[in-house]
């Protein structure tokens, strides 16, 4: 399975969110910037102080023409579930099936202690108004990632206005 680069085409993607709506990446096309970025599981902590990041920083974003849209092979309702106990102001996509993350390279084998399993690693993409992936960022740490992506974000618009 081969990851994602910088300057390529963004992978295609419809899925369905948190309200059982189809999302389209061509929703966005020419409009907005999107940050898709691949979780493991709702409701867990690394995933949960992730989300709440990005829903803290979302008016910042849209600020700059960009949504967030978080994946997890979670379904609709444990989406719902999710954003109403945490408050969250993301978008969040059910990939039950697994074809999105299998199209950005997120669904990995991983070794802990010795044993091997399928899971999401997570990652982030950023995808410009043209459909091109800027960022494509593998294995991220939760931690502070929410600014460090709102930062890449920021670093765009800064040479159009000059």
């Amino acid at each position: 399975m081969s990851q994602l680069e910088k300057n390529q085409e963004a992978p295609f993607f419809r899925s369905a969110n948190q309200d059982n709506k189809l999302i389209y990446l061509s929703d966005y096309k020419d409009e907005k910037n999107v940050v898709l970025y691949f979780y493991p599981k709702d409701d867990t902590p690394g995933c949960t102080i992730e989300a709440n990041d990005f829903t803290a920083l979302a008016g910042e974003f849209d600020a700059l023409d960009t949504v967030i849209i978080g994946v997890s092979k979670d379904d609709c309702q444990s989406h719902r579930d999710f954003i109403a106990k945490y408050g969250l102001n993301v978008q969040l996509l059910a990939d039950i099936s697994g074809d999105l993350c299998e199209a950005y390279g997120v669904w990995q084998e991983v070794e802990k202690e010795g044993v091997k399993k399928w899971k999401i690693v997570r990652s982030t993409f950023i995808i410009g108004k043209d459909g091109k992936l800027i960022e494509a960022m593998y294995g991220v740490n939760h931690e502070g990632h929410a600014q460090a992506v709102l930062d890449i974000i920021k670093g765009l618009s800064a040479p159009a206005e000059a």
